[in-house]
């Protein structure tokens, strides 16, 4: 009888503890999946402030440093590009601005070429802490001076 008690009880305390370890791992993926699809939200939203930027004025777009960290902020009813960290929560976004060069014979974006100004590389990331590790999203893409 008592061993029964003993191998009943052990069996028991087996299941509860894979259980609660099922458990566990299922928040924690719960929870990248969330800071995930969270970034992704951010990315665009900074793609779209880079954009209102470049549709108000180029100049806001093209007096920005090359290489330079921007961090896009709503203020005062408006997206502004600051050189200051902000945070989004447990979030960081920067957006960079690089200068693009164009071959002469073809007009396509190449490594070496003519600088086309009126053509920027923007790269806008997103950065959080998970756990011990760093994690970080990128988007990248050109925005062209349309309006001129």
């Amino acid at each position: 009888m008592m061993v029964e008690v003993v191998v009943a009880t052990s069996i028991i305390l087996i299941s509860v503890l894979a259980s609660m370890s099922v458990v566990q791992k299922s928040i924690v993926v719960s929870r990248q999946s969330l800071h995930t699809t969270q970034a992704a939200f951010l990315l665009e939203e900074g793609a779209e402030a880079v954009r209102i930027n470049r549709d108000n004025s180029w100049t806001d777009i093209s007096n920005l440093t090359n290489g330079t960290s921007y961090y896009p902020t709503f203020s005062s009813g408006s997206w502004v590009l600051f050189a200051s960290p902000t945070t989004i929560g447990i979030f960081t976004r920067t957006v960079t601005i690089q200068n693009v060069n164009r071959n002469v014979s073809t007009g396509d974006i190449a490594s070496s070429g003519t600088n086309d100004p009126g053509t920027k590389l923007v790269t806008v990331n997103v950065s959080w802490k998970e756990g011990a590790n760093t994690i970080t999203k990128t988007l990248s893409f050109y925005i062209a001076d349309i309006f001129s």
